[in-house]
């Protein structure tokens, strides 16, 4: 792997470019409070976005709160679920999440990577995600599947592991661009280069590492 300092140079002008192919970086993800994206993330595991958003968008209609989630009949949640991928894992991830903020945190969201990790199905990508984009608080990057790659792809990692890739991002990227930097790579990913792609067209083509 390049050295700290070429690392560093390299992610500066990759963002540069990132920021020029998408000015707005913000989730796909389609929700209207702090515990419909916090769903959204859980099923998302696995699952594409735009996938999720379909799911959702009938989902979020049958279950208005929190207690709708918690007290709903697992079956029927499994259900509503089933066009997802891991959809009864899925249902039970978030009826129990459902019943322990309701229980534990008195019906809000946690607002601390522990609270949010405490959580089944809650990972620090999701954990990063959530105080992100509800509470602003930035502690570190997420890596989904999209971030996973492409930082390999870059040379900006020789990690497959989300949390050592994390650290590894961490290290080179300032803190101020480890929210958008999430949102831009995914976006990244879906537009212009993805997992099946042979990358004769990427924008950032120059970057790649084979």
């Amino acid at each position: 792997m390049e050295n700290l300092k070429l690392r560093k140079q390299k992610v500066k002008s990759i963002i540069k470019e990132l920021k020029k192919l998408f000015p707005k970086a913000q989730t796909a993800l389609e929700y209207s409070s702090p515990w419909e994206l916090l769903v959204a993330v859980i099923l998302s595991a696995r699952n594409t976005d735009k996938k999720v958003n379909e799911i959702t968008k009938d989902l979020f209609k049958k279950y208005k709160t929190i207690e709708d989630y918690k007290n709903a009949d697992l079956k029927d949640l499994e259900k509503d679920l089933s066009a997802l991928g891991l959809f009864r894992q899925k249902a039970k991830f978030v009826k129990t999440t459902a019943e322990m903020i309701f229980d534990r945190y008195n019906g809000k969201i946690p607002k601390t990577m522990d609270g949010l990790t405490y959580l089944p199905g809650v990972g620090r990508k999701t954990a990063n995600i959530i105080l992100g984009n509800v509470y602003g608080i930035v502690e570190g990057i997420a890596v989904d599947t999209h971030v996973s790659r492409l930082s390999k792809l870059f040379g900006l990692t020789k990690n497959s592991d989300p949390n050592k890739i994390e650290k590894d991002l961490m290290e080179i990227i300032p803190k101020k661009e480890w929210f958008d930097f999430t949102n831009r790579m995914i976006d990244y990913g879906r537009k212009y280069c993805p997992s099946h792609y042979k990358h004769t067209q990427c924008p950032l083509m120059e970057y790649i590492e084979e």
